[in-house]
């Protein structure tokens, strides 16, 4: 990433009025659906109305400027497993690094919690490929597939990350 682009990015929580930027963001990306939207925002709420299974934060571009948002959250009943629900990155924003900004900036949310592993599911649909690339590149390794789980021809694939402790990412900075 470019110097000049990382200096105008930075990660903050999500606020109330971000909901409408994300809402675009959402509706931009070519691969979700209605239902998939409504289900985002239905998160988005839930994190706003103080859920604390989702914790969201957002990339802004420029001030008040929304360019992505990660939302991240404890898997329930596991010891140190978190899940990353949803990754969105402005299509006019992508292949800038932003993802792999709010990608490491749910690792190190999570490794902050003493989480040890992230789990990410995404589908295995061809308009899904520069997202499993993406995953592959930032060090996800593909855990399982789950054949015909979405639709028929629709595979769910779960990729795994293990999470360094806290100590050891302030180490590296």
């Amino acid at each position: 990433m470019r110097a000049e682009t990382a200096a105008k990015v930075r990660i903050r929580p999500l606020r109330s009025d971000d909901r409408p930027q994300i809402e675009q963001l959402l509706r931009a990306a070519a691969n979700f659906t209605a239902e998939e939207v409504a289900t985002a925002l239905e998160v988005i709420d839930e994190t706003l109305a103080g859920d604390p299974d989702y914790l969201v934060n957002v990339l802004e571009g420029s001030p008040r400027q929304v360019a992505g948002y990660e939302c991240h959250g404890p898997t329930p009943l596991t010891a140190g497993t978190f899940d990353l629900y949803w990754i969105v990155v402005d299509p006019r924003a992508q292949a800038r690094g932003y993802g792999r900004q709010l990608l490491r900036g749910a690792e190190e949310d999570v490794a902050r919690r003493g989480g040890r592993l992230l789990l990410i599911e995404t589908s295995s649909q061809a308009s899904y490929d520069k997202t499993i690339r993406f995953y592959k590149r930032n060090g996800c390794r593909l855990e399982a597939r789950i054949h015909n789980f979405y639709c028929p021809g629709d595979d769910k694939l779960v990729f795994a990350k293990d999470i360094q402790p806290a100590s050891e990412i302030r180490n590296r900075s």
